[in-house]
């Protein structure tokens, strides 16, 4: 069959609005792409974080060579 027509979108697209509204799909939109800001911010931060955390810990190299017991 493959897949739907332009006619079938349209009607799946008025059957949508008729159910909730173009109020509330407005609101559901604005609510997503609020949430999508908010994870783009953090992921954002979180790498910020990583980068200066990274910069402030130092990596002490070195070899052992024999083992001491306790």
């Amino acid at each position: 069959m493959g897949s739907f027509s332009l006619w079938h979108w349209l009607i799946v697209l008025l059957v949508v609005v008729l159910i909730f509204g173009t109020k509330k799909l407005r609101n559901i939109g604005g609510d997503v792409g609020g949430a999508m800001n908010e994870f783009k911010k953090a992921m954002k931060d979180g790498q910020a974080s990583e980068v200066s955390d990274d910069a402030k810990s130092k990596t002490i190299e070195g070899e052992v060579t024999q083992k001491t017991k306790q």
